[in-house]
């Protein structure tokens, strides 16, 4: 199964004088991952690199900033997969302290300071949502709305025509009891429309 952070946790190690202060932090796509980045570079103006990894909804990302190719990014993004994390940004903001550390040494310094931060991680199982849509006539619209209250499900949008229509969010896995809990409740008047993750 996998999991997400519930919060921002940094780190920081000095390997050879180099400073490397890194955070792991929820994430939901490249977008943000970007403006978080570009939020660091002005914070740490004088770092000699700002590397990061991403793993969220099939959008990951592993980039080295400058630094030898393969020696950041990517240890970073294996650490996240290797923890089965989704929805999740690693970044390492690295203050060159004069002394090289090799590919090796970089490849150590980064690792670590990505698992040091997740060490001290909140990790949440990660709840994918569903989005359902159905139509009822007026009658129903009371039930169907205490209905959606007992499943803890997110009404999202209500609009009222001919028939009253319903958006609602729930976890993709109670998604198909609840669709057969209304159907029973509404006994052949209930139509649902095309539903989107």
């Amino acid at each position: 199964m996998p999991y997400t952070l519930s919060a921002p946790v940094h780190s920081e190690l000095t390997i050879k004088k180099s400073r490397f202060i890194g955070c792991v932090q929820p994430m939901a796509d490249r977008a943000s991952a970007q403006a978080v980045v570009d939020a660091l570079w002005r914070e740490h103006p004088g770092a000699a690199h700002v590397c990061w990894a991403l793993l969220a909804g099939g959008q990951s990302a592993a980039v080295d900033d400058g630094e030898p190719s393969g020696t950041a990014g990517r240890p970073m993004l294996d650490v996240l997969r290797h923890q089965d994390l989704e929805g999740v940004l690693a970044t390492v903001v690295r203050y060159f302290g004069g002394v090289k550390l090799g590919a090796g040494g970089l490849v150590r310094a980064y690792t670590d300071t990505v698992a040091q931060a997740l060490l001290q991680a909140d990790k949440v199982p990660l709840q994918r949502m569903r989005t359902l849509e159905c139509s009822v006539p007026y009658a129903l619209e009371g039930l169907l709305r205490r209905m959606i209250d007992g499943a803890g499900a997110q009404l999202l949008q209500v609009q009222h025509a001919t028939l009253v229509t319903l958006q609602l969010r729930l976890p993709e896995a109670e998604a198909e009891a609840f669709v057969h809990h209304v159907n029973e409740a509404g006994q052949g008047r209930v139509a649902w429309g095309e539903s989107t993750d």
